[in-house]
């Protein structure tokens, strides 16, 4: 004998496979707005990945531009002679300050990538962040190097002693200054961090992390 469901047991029916219908259509979407969101953020983390490790190589050919011990003609003389300074210190501060005008050139690198270090912070771990630290660390010395040997070019030693120390002190600013071949310390220090962000990136460019 079958059992003939009255008008309100119908309707009751039916609200009920309506109401499931729709929690299933929630769930469906929540789950696609979800994989979405997750697909689209592992896209821009690739992105940022890419984007970083790029311009950590440009910055490490720049540094090494940078540091590069010849000089070309008309290097230095942007700058601003001092009021009274001899031809031969106007001669040292221009050869310090080749270090300046080939960073100008290439500052582009330098202010892209301290952009995108909030952006990796944001990202990333904090402790991945430091290669960006490090990095300008460098250039820093760079810079105060630069600097100190505008000065120490310039001087005229007293007596042995005094040129001793001079000396000393020039050696000291002049391996940060140039690139000094199998015996630089600079560019260990690049490498180093240029392998640090390397180890940090690539699994998440090649889909491993």
């Amino acid at each position: 004998m079958c059992y003939k469901l009255s008008q309100e047991e119908i309707k009751m029916v039916l609200e009920i496979i309506n109401t499931i219908a729709i929690i299933t259509a929630s769930v469906v979407a929540i789950y696609g707005i979800n994989a979405w969101r997750k697909e689209f953020q592992g896209k821009r983390k690739i992105e940022l990945a890419e984007d970083v490790l790029a311009l950590f190589y440009e910055a490490r050919d720049a540094i090494g531009a940078i540091r590069n011990p010849f000089s070309f003609e008309g290097e230095g003389s942007t700058r601003k002679p001092q009021e009274g300074e001899t031809p031969q210190e106007k001669q040292a501060r221009d050869n310090a300050y080749v270090v300046y005008e080939r960073l100008d050139k290439r500052k582009e690198v330098f202010n892209k990538l301290h952009s995108k270090r909030y952006q990796f912070m944001a990202r990333f771990d904090k402790e991945e962040a430091k290669p960006f630290e490090e990095l300008r660390h460098i250039v820093i010395e760079i810079k105060c190097a630069a600097n100190q040997l505008a000065e120490l070019w310039c001087e005229v030693p007293f007596d042995e002693e005094d040129k001793k120390t001079l000396r000393e002190q020039k050696k000291e600013w002049e391996s940060i200054f140039r690139y000094h071949g199998s015996s630089d310390t600079v560019e260990p220090r690049v490498e180093k961090i240029i392998s640090d962000i390397d180890a940090i990136c690539k699994p998440i460019i090649l889909g491993k992390k």
